[in-house]
């Protein structure tokens, strides 16, 4: 932990993201976006850094998925009460949204560290009397309504975040943009760190100024992941001369102003979040010097408490510095498995509770749960069905977890669940698929750490990161994945898991990676795991060793103070 003295020399950093995972019971996330957030701010509090969040209350939350007997995805709200876990401030602030004074207030969440430090989260809040209809809910749903539902929100998390942090009396040294939704916040800085008369007479050290208070991450290796909105309607929601402003320093591309882009311009260090994707980013953003901090998830938060308890007797130091799982090397076989089997236990408890369907303890486990959309392929496995039945013949039975929602506009990410539920009706007699609705924090928590194999099949080069086969690792569940992502860096063939295919490049090859999969799956995972349980129990025993001591938050959020918060700014000696 860094000593209170050099906690005062830091960098105020204000992390400003749409979502943040603060507890399961706060719907102010969606998935790993949000999880990522969270995790990054508890590391934070850990560390004793000083920084702090700023997001949307979004009191309605993301949804609250049910699915059917035949996998149709049905949305309701996830209601929660702010008032149960967060403390209203009293500073009021007030953005211009389509000409209109729309007040914001803040509620705080405290987040306190392993050693006392403590992160203060902003939520912001357009529910008050004042507002009218309209602008009340406009912090009510997380990714809900049209374009210019999510703009306008973007203005409240952008230019309404670095207007309540000054309100709150904060002196932010860097502002670090977590995606792009809050790229607006580069104009209110040009408006208000310089006290400027007009965005008219921006000038070009103006803008290197905002740049070096300015980090930005991104998460979309693919451009249609990137928040783009017509220059007709940002000229409505933003006003006039802001639009103007905004196309006099160009950026404006195709007529669409480009969220992603505008946080490029106007950032001193940009980065993606594995090597992998630091390349494709690269060839994306040709004129911007992109770099890489792999993703990494909060150790304390996703380690089962079977395994909690295995590091606190074998590496005490393991919660204080990460680093240390690498001594899981030397912990006994016997005890790795053994931890395993009761994370397993809990995980099918959990499953009963809220299925009614018993999964039987000795049979190999498959774990496949994230968003549910196109690209991340949820159906690959069942590619062909008479192969996986033969496959659990010859090799060994199986049974196979799913869960992750659909965003209530992505009807192919909705047949994506439906292609998973006629699966499980055609191997109804062999194999066993359970897909479990809501998905959750609390859930991945059961899945990451309880499954054998965890299972991802993104579509190259479309996956930046992934963190969920992050979380298995730490509980010894090594990943089976496409090289994409992190698993690109994290892999090492049956030492932390087993690749599907043998190349990372972009050249897609379906029918190369389902051969792949059935084979590795029916004549070295499966037999090793009923056949040679040390093998297998060796492989989990390096996934924790190697992947779960290096993805973690705590490395993430240290490289992130040594090349983006403290680093000298652009320009600078």
């Amino acid at each position: 932990m860094l000593e209170s003295a050099a906690i005062a020399k830091q960098p105020l950093v204000a992390y400003l993201s749409m979502e943040i995972a603060l507890g399961p019971a706060m719907a102010t996330y969606s998935g790993g976006l949000g999880i990522l957030a969270g995790d990054t701010l508890r590391a934070a509090a850990d560390m004793g850094i000083n920084m702090v969040g700023v997001t949307l209350l979004h009191r309605r939350g993301y949804f609250r998925q049910q699915l059917d007997s035949e996998g149709r995805q049905v949305e309701g709200p996830s209601l929660w009460d702010p008032q149960d876990y967060l403390e209203p401030m009293g500073a009021r602030i007030i953005v211009k949204i389509e000409s209109r004074d729309v007040h914001v207030q803040a509620w705080r969440y405290t987040i306190e560290g392993q050693h006392g430090h403590t992160v203060t989260v902003y939520l912001l809040d357009t529910d008050l009397p004042v507002n009218g209809a309209w602008d009340r809910k406009l912090t009510d749903h997380l990714y809900g309504g049209d374009d210019r539902y999510r703009l306008c929100q973007e203005v409240v998390l952008g230019i309404g975040g670095v207007s309540m942090l000054h309100a709150l009396g904060h002196r932010i040294t860097t502002y670090h943009m977590n995606e792009g939704h809050s790229a607006l916040l580069t104009m209110a800085l040009l408006n208000d760190l310089h006290k400027l008369d007009s965005l008219y007479k921006v000038t070009p050290e103006d803008m290197e100024v905002v740049r070096n208070h300015c980090v930005f991450t991104t998460h979309t290796p693919v451009p249609a992941g990137m928040d783009k909105f017509p220059r007709s309607l940002v000229s409505d929601v933003l006003g006039k001369d802001l639009s103007t402003a905004l196309q006099r320093l160009e950026c404006f591309h195709d007529g669409s102003l480009n969220m992603t882009h505008l946080a490029l311009m106007f950032s001193r260090y940009i980065n993606g979040v594995s090597m992998r994707h630091e390349e494709i980013s690269r060839g994306m953003f040709p004129n911007y010097p992109v770099n890489s901090i792999s993703n990494g998830v909060h150790a304390p938060t996703w380690t089962s408490v079977p395994y909690q308890r295995l590091f606190d007797r074998y590496i005490p130091e393991w919660r204080r510095d990460n680093h240390y799982l690498r001594y899981a090397i030397s912990i006994p076989l016997e005890e790795i498995w053994q931890a395993h089997i009761e994370a397993k236990r809990l995980l099918f408890e959990e499953v009963r509770k809220r299925t009614d369907i018993w999964l039987a303890p000795h049979v190999m486990t498959i774990g496949f749960a994230r968003r549910a959309t196109l690209y991340k392929r949820a159906d690959l496995l069942f590619a062909d069905i008479d192969r996986l039945i033969r496959l659990s013949k010859q090799a060994g039975p199986l049974q196979i977890l799913y869960g992750g929602k659909a965003h209530p506009r992505d009807e192919e990410g909705k047949a994506m669940i439906r292609k998973v539920f006629e699966a499980s009706a055609a191997l109804r007699d062999h194999v066993k698929v359970v897909y479990l609705e809501d998905y959750d924090m609390r859930l991945a928590g059961y899945i990451c750490s309880g499954v054998d194999l965890w299972l991802n099949t993104p579509r190259k080069p479309d996956e930046a990161s992934g963190t969920s086969g992050m979380k298995a690792a730490l509980n010894g569940v090594p990943s089976f994945s496409v090289l994409d992502g992190w698993w690109v860096e994290g892999h090492f063939e049956s030492v932390t898991g087993w690749s599907i295919g043998d190349s990372h490049d972009s050249v897609e090859d379906t029918a190369a990676e389902v051969s792949s999969l059935y084979n590795k799956l029916e004549y070295q995972i499966v037999p090793m795991f009923y056949a040679r349980w040390t093998e297998y129990a060796r492989v989990m025993r390096s996934a924790i060793a190697l992947n779960g001591s290096f993805y973690n938050s705590q490395r993430m959020i240290a490289q992130y103070m040594i090349n983006a918060y403290t680093a000298p700014a652009r320009g600078e000696a």
